[in-house]
């Protein structure tokens, strides 16, 4: 077989492959400790299932709107009029099989062939996968840490745009980093999009998992949401990573687009869970909280232990459940030569299973900084610090 030219530059997410291996090395008896994979260990509320087993015995098993039922789509609406100040409708709303598709369809929908897109770097690898595939140019932008977080490099982003720019992806409580916009940053986008007429792809992922402050977003900035698709998904906040529903929400012209394009990929999302997302919005909140309180334990006993190893520096991010650690003079103290090396060594010597900055895009010409990225969602507080203590005890000798 000769395969399409396209595929040539199609990417993958390889943290599933550190996940294979890192089952492969549990699979022969070893102790391993998953901190690789964003993936959750917390049960699904319950009255989301039950939404679900009702919706199947009451027969909601075929096909439906291929913009996803009406009413969950007005349910998606004012949940976020309510926390973002906007004034969408279920017309803005496209119910999709998980976040994922809606960086695809986003691209698709605004993106031509040689049009440029400028995208975060260290970042979910399928924005540059999705861009590169459909025959666009990927445009990288950066962070630099900050006093309490990381910070997008605005003026990287500034310099990156041409008269070919197209559209800029903004994922604000970052993976992998953790990294918030504060309003300067967000107001300078805004300025940015206006003025170069810029399609904007919010990922707002994790804009729930929050344990600090109140959510900003940036479809809330005057203008903002007329040049703005949301990328929504249930996975994080209601612990269904696995149910595989998410949402586009923007302009009514854009999310007809995506629409459409539903009707090509995969027809419609999932027809019963659906009617469980209605539940997860406007049930009781309650598990959803304790959901957060799980995390936010994890979050505290992790970065603390990760600050008490001689030569990593951790930030505690107010959201999200990864933490982004510099590890510069713990690898150099151990005399690790790349980052595939200082990861298989620390899984094989301790168990801890970890992505690094490698997994999150091609690094820049002259990077000096280390960094590897532990995601604490699918990981027990006992396990946290069992872990950890040997994470410690492997950097420090």
């Amino acid at each position: 077989m000769k395969e399409a030219e396209r595929i040539s530059r199609l990417g993958t997410e390889t943290a599933f492959n550190v996940s294979a291996e890192a089952g492969a090395f549990a699979a022969l008896g070893n102790k391993m400790y998953p901190f690789h994979l964003g993936d959750m260990n917390i049960k699904t509320p319950a009255n989301i299932i039950e939404a679900a087993v009702k919706a199947l015995n009451d027969g909601k098993t075929g096909y439906c709107n291929n913009a996803g039922i009406p009413q969950l789509r007005e349910a998606l609406a004012e949940d976020i009029n309510a926390s973002h100040g906007t004034q969408y409708s279920m017309d803005n709303v496209s119910i999709q099989p998980g976040g994922k598709p809606v960086i695809g369809k986003f691209i698709m929908a605004l993106m031509n062939p040689g049009d440029e897109v400028i995208y975060p770097n260290p970042g979910y690898p399928i924005y540059e996968s999705q861009i590169e595939f459909n025959g666009g140019k990927a445009a990288p932008y950066g962070f630099v840490e900050g006093a309490l977080n990381f910070a997008i490099d605005i003026d990287m982003i500034e310099n990156s745009i041409t008269r070919q720019t197209k559209a800029l992806i903004l994922n604000d409580m970052q993976n992998p980093t953790g990294a918030e916009c504060s309003m300067v940053e967000l107001e300078k986008l805004a300025e940015l999009a206006l003025k170069h007429d810029l399609y904007v792809l919010c990922d707002e992922a994790y804009f729930d998992v929050r344990y600090d402050g109140p959510g900003r977003s940036f479809v809330s900035i005057p203008g903002m949401a007329d040049r703005c698709v949301i990328l929504y998904t249930f996975s994080k906040k209601f612990a269904m990573t696995g149910w595989r529903l998410g949402a586009a929400v923007g302009p009514k012209n854009i999310i007809e687009v995506i629409s459409k394009l539903n009707v090509n990929h995969e027809s419609c999302s999932n027809h019963f869970i659906q009617y469980a997302a209605i539940e997860a919005i406007k049930g009781p909140q309650m598990e959803a909280r304790k959901i957060l309180d799980t995390l936010r334990l994890r979050r505290d006993t992790a970065a603390g232990l990760l600050n008490s190893i001689k030569g990593v520096k951790c930030f505690k991010p107010k959201g999200t459940f990864y933490l982004y650690p510099n590890i510069t003079e713990a690898a150099q103290k151990i005399w690790a030569r790349n980052y595939e090396e200082f990861r298989k060594n620390a899984l094989q010597r301790t168990g801890v299973s970890i992505c690094s900055r490698a997994h999150f895009g091609r690094q820049f010409e002259g990077e000096r900084e280390w960094y590897i990225r532990l995601a604490y969602s699918g990981i027990d507080v006992a396990e946290i610090k069992e872990g950890l203590a040997k994470f410690k005890a492997f950097l420090e000798g």
